[in-house]
């Protein structure tokens, strides 16, 4: 079996199935590989051997990235997805963290680069006359190194969620490994073709998308993600494989729903974080299996649902997953719900999720050592993400470590009060949050965004939340955000430090406030007014 992208692409290398599908242009994998061959030799042509042989990528979703990606896996040199969203020192630091000597950037984001001072990174325009000639001249392509199978294949920056981006090494045996377990567990061959709409320089994308197409031979359909043109995009191209993370399901669920929805091509739907009401309905409305996991960048820790998984649950977590609390450093007891399934005992069972064996396939951050402690803590790896586990061993995710919330004297997690509101139809998405109390402790904050032309008024709120026996009195949101959008990363991630940060006194959208001590909303109006 192949362990290195290396590898896994020579074998394409006189493939003549299409590998690549955009606009009205079809690549075979054949000339695919021959044009990133040749892109390749004249990068290399450009790298100081003496220093960490990375090349960035600051490139839309389009056939230039998928060229950069299999250049660098043929050639041996690493890549560097640098996030487009991240704007001047940021995008800077960024850049400088990853070591990149040669940046390959396209039309769309060149303007990303004016009047920043990238020191001696050399900058190519890819699209340029100048380069086409580059390349055409750079002569035979010949690998800089032979890749093992822990060598880094990319440097993939984690979303920022929870701070600044880390630079997470993606070795080469997981890039190859995630996609080959998702083709075989769904018969992805070379009569599929990949949906590649999430960002091509966040691992999800890598891992569950683009590395599913190489190691089957599906086709690629490089492309940005846009709800409105999602099912014409399926129809067009004959889509049937896609990867997801975030909110991108309930984004286009939010789209009217067409009669012939269900006669779409596409087959499997795999990704992280959607709700259980979006898996539900998705897969209804597209007719095909919806597959959601958990997985961060870092690969450390996988949990993954199976059949029987409770409602909430994310699954079942591999050989040494664990619910750990940070204070003691030991595992958290097994939580115990009442009969409507409310958490009895958050204090004894909410901890961070652990891989009590290491760090899996995390092979550490690049130029971070400080964070590289952070995670390895005590022989064991700490994800930051908050989590309980039953006594049958199924997790739900409680939030990440910033999530934690104290009202009333009382630790409340808002992941479990997010799965709770999204069971309110006329919500597309939702993020719950700490506000500071003004007497001491937190107060319960949620953003909500409503489904394309539905209302909700604050009587039908109410009469929702006391019709929830699993809500706690105490995590009824004290105020609650009508909002047109959340605040969000590249990868459809909520940014709720964004939020945190305006409280209930800015932002845009209606605010609702709750009495004090009682059950009911007033509209307080514009929430900038408050």
């Amino acid at each position: 079996m192949a362990e290195t992208v290396q590898q896994v692409l020579r074998e394409r290398l006189e493939d003549d199935q299409p590998g690549v599908l955009s606009g009205d242009r079809v690549w075979s994998w054949r000339e695919h590989l021959a044009e990133a061959r040749a892109e390749a030799a004249a990068i290399m042509a450009r790298l100081d051997r003496d220093r960490p042989a990375h090349v960035g990528t600051l490139l839309g979703n389009n056939p230039h990235m998928l060229r950069a990606l299999a250049g660098a896996g043929l050639a041996g040199y690493v890549l560097a997805g640098i996030n487009s969203t991240r704007r001047g020192a940021g995008l800077v630091g960024d850049i400088h963290r990853a070591d990149v000597q040669v940046l390959l950037v396209d039309d769309e984001h060149r303007e990303l680069l004016a009047d920043l001072d990238l020191g001696d990174v050399q900058v190519v325009e890819i699209e340029s006359e100048q380069w086409a000639e580059e390349v055409a001249s750079a002569g035979p392509f010949a690998p800089l190194r032979e890749t093992g199978a822990m060598d880094p294949f990319m440097l993939i920056f984690t979303s920022g969620t929870s701070g600044d981006p880390k630079a997470v090494q993606v070795g080469n045996l997981m890039a190859v490994f995630a996609g080959l377990m998702l083709a075989d567990k769904y018969a992805v061959g070379t009569a599929d073709v990949c949906y590649l709409s999430m960002p091509l320089f966040h691992s999800n994308a890598i891992l569950g998308g683009w590395s599913v197409a190489i190691n089957s031979g599906a086709a690629m359909v490089p492309t940005k993600f846009s709800a409105s043109r999602f099912v014409d995009d399926l129809r067009h191209y004959g889509v049937t494989y896609m990867n997801y993370v975030g909110k991108p399901l309930a984004y286009i669920l939010a789209t009217p729903e067409r009669p012939d929805d269900a006669d779409v091509p596409l087959r499997v739907a795999f990704g992280n974080e959607a709700s259980d009401r979006d898996i539900e309905e998705f897969s209804r409305r597209f007719d095909c299996i919806v597959w959601d996991g958990y997985g961060s960048t870092e690969t450390a820790v996988m949990v993954t649902r199976e059949e029987g998984t409770p409602k909430g649950s994310i699954g079942k977590g591999a050989e040494g997953v664990a619910v750990y609390n940070s204070r003691t450093v030991t595992e958290c007891a097994p939580a115990e719900f009442d009969a409507n399934g409310v958490l009895l005992n958050p204090e004894e069972a909410i901890g961070e999720l652990v891989n009590t064996q290491g760090a899996g396939y995390f092979v550490g951050y690049y130029n971070n050592e400080q964070a590289n402690a952070e995670r390895m803590r005590h022989g064991m790896y700490w994800s930051g993400d908050l989590a309980y586990k039953d006594k049958d061993g199924w997790v739900y995710l409680a939030g990440r470590t910033a999530d934690w919330m104290r009202v009333d004297g009382e630790n409340l997690a808002a992941a479990p009060i997010e799965r709770i509101l999204m069971r309110l139809e006329p919500l597309s998405r939702v993020a719950v949050y700490a506000v500071p109390d003004e007497h001491v402790g937190d107060q319960v904050m949620a953003a909500i965004v409503l489904r394309d032309g539905v209302t909700l008024t604050p009587a039908e709120l109410e009469e929702f939340l006391a019709a929830q026996p699993d809500l706690s009195p105490k995590a009824w949101p004290r105020y609650v955000r009508i909002a047109p959008d959340l605040p969000s990363t590249a990868t459809n991630k909520v940014l709720k430090r964004e939020l945190i940060k305006q409280g209930p006194v800015a932002g845009d959208g209606v605010l609702w406030v709750r009495e004090e001590r009682g059950r009911s909303y007033a509209e307080v109006g514009e929430a900038a007014a408050v």
